[in-house]
């Protein structure tokens, strides 16, 4: 239950603290005006007595219910007396009132009814926001131990490197306390690779060049001077190349 629902039945709960309040201080009244009612009969009827030697008592069993009535009505109406004149202005005010009443629990129906739907509406949100939290901390979860799984590796590889570069160094350092030539260091053999790999992307258009040269059929003797030019060219750069390889391999 949220914060909001506790409210509304907070509230809802003081209006009828206050409904009962208002009942029982009603009923004390209608009891202190009865008391009055019941102490202004018996003088009626003792004056009734006393003037006319009448009593409720010689009555007929339907005279005394007709009687009985207009008391009770006059009671409930709080009217000053059972005349005419009392009884119509105390009925009509009771039917304003009434009126007025049933108006007003119309309203507070409509109200608690908007009330309960809201209540309706809040506790299905609430629902759904607590099962999108919990999908959200499972998913949170889940990238969190994928972002350590990842910092883990990342710690490994740069140990690894770390490891590499140390004992390339140590290696290099080793090798060249043993007169090793600098040219053969990690860094000149890389370069040299770089160097090789363009060499023979250069030897691409001479050998194309050849193949041109040996589909020619006129003049065969200069054909086979620029043939011959050819395979010197060819000739010194694969010689280059195979001693930039047999370094590399040393």
């Amino acid at each position: 239950m949220n914060p909001r629902t506790t409210e509304i039945l907070y509230h809802l709960a003081e209006r009828n603290r206050a409904r009962d309040r208002d009942a029982c201080l009603v009923i004390e009244d209608l009891k202190q005006k009865a008391n009055e009612y019941e102490s202004e009969a018996k003088h009626l009827q003792d004056l009734l007595m006393g003037s006319v030697n009448f009593s409720p008592a010689n009555l007929s069993s339907t005279g005394s219910r007709y009687l009985n009535a207009l008391v009770d009505s006059a009671m409930v109406l709080e009217t000053k007396d059972t005349s005419l004149a009392s009884f119509i202005p105390a009925v009509n005010d009771l039917t304003s009132d009434l009126f007025r009443t049933k108006s007003k629990n119309e309203e507070l129906q409509l109200q608690l009814g908007k009330l309960e739907k809201n209540l309706t509406a809040t506790l299905v949100l609430e629902k759904c926001l607590r099962e999108d939290l919990k999908k959200a901390e499972l998913h949170l979860s889940t990238e969190r131990a994928k972002v350590d799984n990842r910092l883990q590796n990342m710690d490994f590889l740069r140990a690894k490197a770390e490891e590499f570069r140390f004992g390339i160094r140590a290696a290099e350092e080793q090798l060249s306390a043993r007169g090793m030539d600098a040219s053969l260091s990690h860094q000149s053999l890389v370069a040299l690779s770089e160097k090789l790999a363009e060499l023979k992307r250069q030897t691409i258009p001479l050998k194309k060049k050849l193949e041109s040269y040996l589909d020619l059929m006129p003049n065969p003797s200069l054909a086979q001077v620029k043939i011959e030019e050819a395979k010197r060219e060819l000739d010194t750069i694969e010689t280059e190349l195979t001693k930039k390889v047999d370094m590399m391999e040393l």
